[in-house]
């Protein structure tokens, strides 16, 4: 179940109606899980920022690394010129190649591109490893093409699918989660959405409760059970209708990270901590002659940033509580991700 129906709910603005990234107008996601034989646990999921095409209707965009363990693919242009021409894709890390050629191909299909001669394709990863023969190339270009074809708007699937089937978070079974935010009238009345790939490590705290602690399951615990890893990556697409700048939409990103924050992320070392954030206000948008004719005032910002933070917050405890326990066998070696246990978590929100 969502974290919701557990009784947790961050912050202090309410979610859209779908409680997903989807609650912004527009956009569409669309998600390959790829489960085949006793060790292939792994997917895709995509992003499509509007209906039209995204090479010549570009969206703001702002990046921000809370740790750059990663291998992100269309990161320096997006800093540079500060817009994305591509849907994002979400895979495993050593499916990004595939997933860049994949986002060319859909490029230069698209009516309208056939000039086209440079694709800045965006495509974010996590290391699904743990659970996943990542070595044996599972995720095929066709997945990533289906990915993108079966994009829609409406409700968003959680836990294990696409880019989430095979992670792992806070020593539980991770995933994909996403959750929204609606900012009240008198504050613009925006839409905030959030998708996270969950994939890293820590002493999981949801809504304030040290659950990780208390199951005795978190990262540098002397005397834990079983301690859990702190490397892993995370991945995190904000989106809004509000009107920002390519500058503001770096700081909307940096905030989102407050959010990792919260659920008690570590950071660690070996952690690939990413959050991408765009706009899909027509006034903000790029093309041929075109530029940003409207900019949402810094000072009004700060209602955003809350916004970010809390959406983010939320999608991962999402992600954690939608998620279903997975094995994989590999090596001769049984590999399991336990799901999260609602009842225990349940019983210490109680205490």
């Amino acid at each position: 179940m969502r974290a919701r129906a557990l009784g947790f709910a961050p912050g202090i603005f309410a979610p859209g109606p779908l409680n997903a990234i989807t609650d912004v107008a527009g956009i569409r996601v669309g998600q390959v899980t790829v489960m085949e034989g006793e060790a292939t646990r792994t997917g895709v999921t995509a992003i499509l920022p509007h209906v039209g095409n995204p090479f010549a209707d570009r969206v703001p965009a702002g990046l921000f690394a809370m740790n750059g363990y990663g291998k992100m693919a269309g990161v320096t242009q997006v800093q540079e010129l500060g817009e994305l021409e591509t849907p994002i894709l979400l895979t495993n890390t050593l499916a990004v190649g595939r997933a860049v050629e994949a986002l060319v191909d859909w490029t230069l299909a698209q009516p309208g591109n056939e000039a086209v001669r440079s694709v800045n394709a965006v495509v974010g990863e996590t290391n699904d490893g743990r659970l996943n023969d990542i070595r044996a190339r599972g995720v095929t270009h066709q997945h990533m093409l289906d990915a993108l074809a079966a994009a829609a708007e409406g409700p968003v699937a959680e836990g294990c699918v696409g880019a989430g089937t095979g992670t792992m978070a806070f020593g539980w079974k991770g995933g994909i989660g996403t959750s929204s935010r609606l900012l009240p009238t008198a504050l613009g009345g925006w839409m905030v959405g959030v998708l996270v790939q969950a994939n890293y490590g820590g002493a999981l705290v949801m809504d304030g409760l040290s659950v990780g602690r208390h199951l005795k399951k978190y990262y540098l615990a002397e005397h834990a059970a079983e301690q859990a890893d702190a490397d892993g990556s995370v991945m995190v697409v904000v989106a809004t209708d509000a009107p920002l700048s390519d500058r503001n939409l770096q700081r909307l990103a940096r905030r989102a990270m407050g959010g990792i924050a919260r659920t008690g992320a570590a950071f660690s070392d070996g952690s690939g901590d990413y959050a991408l954030a765009f706009a899909t206000h027509e006034a903000v948008r790029r093309g041929p002659g075109r530029g940003a004719t409207l900019d949402w005032p810094n000072e009004r910002m700060s209602p955003l940033f809350v916004a970010a933070a809390e959406a983010t917050e939320e999608a991962v405890l999402n992600a954690l509580t939608m998620a279903t326990t997975v094995e994989s066998r590999l090596g001769g070696r049984r590999l399991v991700g336990r799901a999260l246990p609602l009842d225990q978590v349940s019983a210490l929100r109680r205490t």
